[in-house]
């Protein structure tokens, strides 16, 4: 199968995204790490592609555990409960698996917000595969992928999560994908990196009025409400 970076639509998809990420670099913005989208098995049998899709993130898109989010002029507002992987030290796109792993330095739960839409691969890469804003928990180190187990609230109803790497796979293997796949692009992971590795359950849709409360255990929890 041919490698994500190799297909002509993913590469033209990420010079215009990391083209508009230097736009906003220069503009002031700081980076902050990158995101992981449309990687489960459905999502890339619906696009033809081999491996989750890269975005990228900044501190203009963060907002703060607890606070108010206006969706209100969004097409289509929907919530991702992420896992986030806090990076330590610089991941050379060559690392094997047990230097990637040493180059974590904890894990924290995430939500990614987005404007769901839809559109071909180039052309979601370059809007940066729908992102909006990121809330991002504190890192924990040292924590047993197998003891992970969570609850996600949103409109009163509650789901468990029992097994959150269902949709998502392993966080270090997440991020060896990352750092191969920046590096056909010319570009590192770093330490001080954050990577969000994708919903841990299907996307959920967001109303004004909504409030979700995302928790996955020992790495904590965030809440956010949503307004018009």
């Amino acid at each position: 199968m041919t490698a994500l970076h190799e297909d002509p639509r993913v590469r033209r998809g990420m010079e215009r995204q990391l083209e508009l990420r230097r736009r906003l670099l220069a503009d002031g913005a700081r980076p902050i790490g990158w995101k992981l989208g449309l990687g489960t098995a459905a999502a890339m049998e619906q696009h033809g592609t081999s491996a989750p899709l890269v975005g990228f993130l900044t501190d203009r898109g963060v907002r703060e555990p607890g606070t108010e989010i206006e969706i209100g002029p969004w097409d289509k507002p929907t919530a991702e409960p992420e896992i986030a992987v806090h990076v330590a030290r610089d991941v050379p796109a060559d690392a094997d698996r047990d230097a990637v792993a040493a180059a974590v330095g904890g894990l924290g739960v995430a939500i990614e917000l987005v404007d769901l839409g839809g559109g071909e691969v180039e052309d979601i890469l370059a809007g940066d595969i729908f992102h909006r804003h990121v809330v991002l928990g504190p890192a924990a180190a040292g924590v047993a992928l197998g003891d992970l187990r969570g609850e996600i609230r949103l409109g009163g109803e509650a789901q468990s999560v029992d097994e959150p790497l269902a949709l998502v796979g392993d966080p270090v293997a997440a991020l060896a994908h990352l750092a191969s796949h920046l590096a056909a692009f010319g570009e590192t992971v770093r330490a001080g990196d954050v990577l969000i590795t994708g919903s841990i359950v299907p996307a959920l849709p967001l109303r004004p009025g909504d409030r979700l409360e995302y928790r996955l255990e020992p790495l904590g929890e965030l809440a956010l409400a949503f307004v018009e």
